[in-house]
């Protein structure tokens, strides 16, 4: 074994312990702790899976073991997520082990931490363990998550102490005993990742069906500290079409520490063995369909929800066009460029202190919330991207065929561009394209050009010249259900790019009020605005296909939108990654 740091997103630098075997290993394991623990409390279970010809690997989550940070806190449980998919991308790029040949084995909080990043970050992985995943922790006190969350309001760093001792989570007295002197392991834990973390299982378990990699899920049937339903559920919903599970009868909470472990780690390497004996298939399949045609269809007259939903739609129709914000989204449709402008603004405005009242809650819906956090990982992105390209010697030519009225492109121009950059916008729609030009005049910015374009025309964006080294495609496909088209520009923009250039592209993985939208406002069409959400995998795989090998994703804390990062092959386009499907 050996111990190593590496490096992630924001420069902390995590350590990690390492097993490798003598010779370089073509196949990878990652372990993920639970809660309070730390990776070396994997020593015995790396010993009893046997996986000789693997490299395995395990990291201490920022705030645990030897890694650092405040004891048991970090900013989010989206910057965990973030950190793990760091981890695997060192793991992979250092040892030279592609995604498809990696799995993992997560255990309780690192289990929900795993899932989320397999679910948010669509990795190609060729396997996952779950080990008494904690989607619900028992908390015990009635009422106990809601005074977490008011507690939150007023202390964004505020702690818990664990309820629980060694003896709830082994039968094995060594190991309780070790649990309770390790000087590594610390029984706080922040009231902010506990929340973060059940908001995180609530949409994983809603959404499991997005996850699609061969997953084994093992359960303690007399556990202490999480609660089975949740994890029932979670497996039933889940997409992957090689699932397994397993309770084990009077096992406590942590399975890899019972007494009769060598059962449940038996049973996880034999799957892990059996994942990897299989054949790997492309996994682009849609997903969401059922409930995009079901959100498609009109409820009965006089059924209920269309009442209630009636209702809100009346209220948004007359009391709510005292906010602008309102207003301009059924004039123009809530998912316009018009509409997305005034949302990036956030300031709240309104006729009378109500219509600024219902504003402000209307800017600040989560979708909204997501919205903006989307363009300022889209612009810290495109700054990246310029970056790099700067560094290589390498012209700045943007190309956005689907830009709006190119507020966040041009404001990015104006801030990092010093005069060097050039960009090519276009848009469908005339009036969004008179806007780009009058915002790329306003801001004395004569290297950009404006046009009418069809984004999802093929022919035309592969005419375009000169060629592109970095396009942005930012809200597009979002909007549009078919991959087929979604195929078609992406295929163009590959036309369009250089090789080595790079391709930005946004993705919306789930949303909290996907029928409030479809059954109450209106698209730019002035139809119902129903949406189907993309798994990342799903997106991720249509863009492999067009020849690009995505590099990064970074998300919203609520994994509501995702932006990614990707290179075009400088020299022949990649093979699909396989998965299976």
């Amino acid at each position: 074994m050996t111990a190593q740091f590496f490096t992630t997103w924001d420069g902390e630098q995590l350590f990690y312990r390492a097993w490798l075997p003598d010779q370089p290993a073509e196949k990878a394991l990652v372990l993920f702790h639970r809660g309070h623990e730390h990776s070396g409390r994997f020593e015995d279970t790396v010993r009893r899976l046997q996986l000789d010809d693997f490299a395995i690997f395990a990291w201490d989550a920022r705030g645990h073991g030897r890694s650092p940070g405040e004891r048991g806190w970090a900013e989010s449980f989206a910057c965990l997520v973030r950190d793990a998919d760091c981890f695997v991308r060192h793991v992979s790029r250092r040892h030279a082990i592609p995604f498809e040949n990696v799995a993992v084995l997560a255990h309780s909080i690192g289990a929900v931490l795993a899932a989320a990043w397999v679910h948010d970050y669509g990795p190609p992985i060729r396997a996952m363990v779950l080990v008494s995943p904690a989607f619900r922790v028992k908390l015990y006190v009635p009422f106990a998550l809601s005074f977490l969350r008011l507690q939150l309001r007023f202390r964004k760093k505020a702690f818990v102490t664990s309820y629980v001792r060694p003896g709830m989570l082994t039968h094995d007295p060594a190991e309780a005993e070790s649990y309770a002197r390790d000087p590594l392991i610390s029984r706080n834990v922040s009231v902010n990742l506990l929340v973060g973390m059940h908001d995180t299982a609530t949409r994983l378990i809603a959404d499991a069906a997005a996850i699609r990699v061969p997953a084994l899920m093992l359960s303690s049937g007399r556990d202490y500290v999480v609660a089975l339903p949740a994890q029932r559920e979670f497996f039933r919903r889940l997409g992957s079409p090689l699932k397994a599970a397993r309770e084990y009868d009077g096992f406590y909470h942590s399975l890899l520490h019972e007494r009769q472990r060598a059962q449940p780690i038996a049973e996880a390497r034999a799957f892990l063995l059996h994942a990897f004996q299989q054949p790997v298939l492309p996994d682009g399949a849609p997903r969401n369909q059922a409930e995009y045609e079901r959100l498609s269809r009109p409820l009965p007259r006089f059924s209920p929800a269309r009442l209630v939903w009636g209702a809100q739609r009346l209220f948004l129709r007359t009391v709510g066009k005292l906010s602008p914000g309102i207003r301009i989204g059924w004039q123009f449709g809530f998912d316009s460029g018009e509409s997305l402008d005034y949302v990036y603004r956030n300031r709240a405005d309104g006729l009378t202190p109500i219509g600024r009242l219902i504003d402000r809650i209307y800017l600040d819906s989560p979708g909204w919330r997501g919205i903006r956090q989307r363009r300022a990982h889209v612009e810290a992105v495109l700054r990246k991207a310029m970056d790099q390209l700067r560094s290589e010697g390498r012209p700045v030519h943007i190309l956005d065929p689907a830009a709006g009225g190119g507020r966040y492109v041009l404001e990015t121009l104006s801030r990092v561009n010093g005069g060097q950059a050039t960009a090519n916008l276009r848009d469908l729609s005339q009036s969004n394209v008179d806007a780009a030009a009058r915002l790329a005049r306003e801001l004395d910015l004569p290297g950009v050009t404006v046009s009418r374009g069809d984004a999802f025309d093929r022919r035309s964006l592969g005419a375009i010249a000169p060629r592109a080294t970095i396009a942005i495609v930012s809200g597009l496909y979002e909007l549009f259900p078919d991959n087929v088209r979604v195929r078609e520009s992406l295929h163009g923009l590959a036309d369009a790019l250089e090789e080595g250039g790079y391709l930005i592209y946004t993705n919306q993985l789930w949303h909290p009020q996907l029928e409030m939208i479809a059954r109450v406002l209106v698209n730019r069409d002035g139809r119902p605005w129903v949406m189907r959400c993309r798994g990342q995998a799903e997106i991720d795989t249509i863009v492999r296909l067009a020849g690009f090998e995505k590099l990064e994703t970074l998300l919203d804390d609520r994994g509501i939108f995702s932006v990614s990062l990707a290179r075009r092959s400088p020299v022949k386009r990649p093979r699909a990654v396989r998965r299976y499907i």
